[in-house]
């Protein structure tokens, strides 16, 4: 399994719990804000990557990891919110 991947998925499960905290009427609670966070940090990463947006070689310098926990973070967490709001649309 590649490193950047791994890194993509943890910084996504801790951006979608940072998310869920920082917005309390939004959080899907722990293991929700975690398992968004995962697949947004893993479909996040793949999309930059895919778009070639990603920073450093792709290996493990340190400019990879930092862009891999970037974009891992923020796909959690807008992923978290996406899923918030459709919630809130459905519940409605």
């Amino acid at each position: 399994m590649d490193a950047n991947l791994i890194i993509n998925l943890i910084s996504g499960a801790v951006g979608g719990n940072v998310a869920g905290a920082l917005m309390k009427n939004k959080s899907l609670g722990t293991l929700g804000n975690s398992i968004a966070g995962l697949l947004g940090g893993g479909i996040g990463g793949a999309i930059l990557k895919a778009l070639g947006v990603s920073i450093g070689s792709g290996g493990t310098d340190l400019n990879s990891i930092l862009g891999s926990i970037g974009s891992g973070g923020v796909g959690g967490a807008i992923l978290l919110i996406l899923v918030a709001l459709i919630k809130g649309v459905v519940r409605k």
